[in-house]
């Protein structure tokens, strides 16, 4: 069942910008303001290297606050209106990059620890566009999603997501009381940060054939997975991230490559071992669910026990299954 996949989209974008890369058409290196010095004016623009966008190092602030204004007291001020007076408005990749350049930076250009921000894929949107010379949706689908095979992912054309999907819950931490539905909903606020929708089983077979050297070749795929510290959006961890990967160590599992993401309604989280052995990806229809406490941290969920880790050597439990497209671990 297909699913809004969020942040998952990140390494499909990272995937077409380093394919680019090989192309010679782009440099990792090469300042953002050389390919796009309207977009991104100035010092900023000769300082912010394309690297720096793909892996959250360029210091440029996340636009989501000012695109969804009654979020920005949260949680003192619990406001969540702005999520559904922006169900079907449309946001233009230029505004959204304008809220985040206009935004106080978050760091300096190239910092040892990078911040994570959805205006940095919005702006590998337009650079993919201007080195292409079309759509990044269309470029994206015949060079990323095509090449890997994937039959059930795709950019949406509008709020209302076509064939079978799952209804998608927004809590906001118990604000939205019952949870609302906003399985349809304009995703412009996200473009090539988060706009994909997709199926558990097409997001194991896209990182299986990321990590075989399918999509990009593996000279490149070890670019991506050279990581640096990145601070979450939450700000409440650090993460091992590369251009448009997540690196995750499981104990007694390995090393495993993928990302999550979330969308109003809607969270996922893929991840595929470095062999390509193990495999886990997960879609959830009910989102943020869980209560803040009185120091606005996440509560757990109510009346769940927690599993007893494993002890032993082997990653027990990650054996995956087919069923009908589906992998479930």
């Amino acid at each position: 069942m297909r699913q809004r996949v969020g942040s998952v989209t990140k390494s499909f974008t990272a995937a077409a910008i380093v394919q680019q890369v090989a192309a010679g058409r782009i440099r990792l290196g090469a300042p953002i303001g050389a390919y796009l010095p309207k977009l991104v004016p100035g010092a900023r623009g000769r300082r912010i290297t394309v690297r720096m966008l793909l892996n959250h190092t360029s210091g440029i602030a996340e636009y989501l606050p000012y695109a969804f204004q009654s979020l920005q007291g949260f949680p003192s001020d619990p406001d969540v209106s702005s999520l559904d007076d922006n169900r079907f408005r449309q946001f233009s990749p230029e505004e959204l990059i304008e809220m985040g350049l206009g935004a106080p930076a978050v760091g300096q250009p190239g910092g040892p620890t990078g911040v994570y921000s959805n205006t940095n894929y919005v702006l590998l949107g337009r650079l993919l566009e201007k080195v292409t010379g079309t759509t990044a949706e269309k470029y994206i689908t015949q060079n990323v999603i095509r090449r890997a095979g994937l039959r059930y992912t795709g950019f949406p054309d509008g709020p209302r997501l076509k064939g079978p999907h799952s209804r998608m819950y927004e809590s906001f931490y118990g604000l939205i009381d019952p949870p609302g539905d906003y399985s349809v909903y304009d995703t412009s606020w996200v473009w090539m940060g988060a706009d994909l929708v997709s199926t558990t089983g097409d997001l194991n077979r896209f990182y299986s054939a990321l990590l075989a050297g399918k999509v990009v070749d593996r000279s490149y795929l070890t670019e991506m997975q050279h990581v640096v510290l990145v601070l979450t959006r939450d700000g409440q961890s650090k993460i091992d991230y590369g251009l448009g990967l997540h690196k995750v160590e499981i104990p007694g599992c390995g090393t495993f490559w993928g990302h999550d993401g979330t969308a109003w309604g809607a969270q996922t989280l893929s991840l595929t071992r470095a062999d390509g052995e193990r495999q886990l990806s997960i879609a959830m229809n009910l989102v943020r669910w869980n209560r803040l406490d009185s120091t606005g941290c996440r509560s757990t969920a109510p009346s769940t026990k927690r599993s007893r880790p494993s002890r032993g050597k082997r990653c027990a439990g990650t054996r995956t299954t087919r069923s009908r497209g589906k992998t479930t671990a």
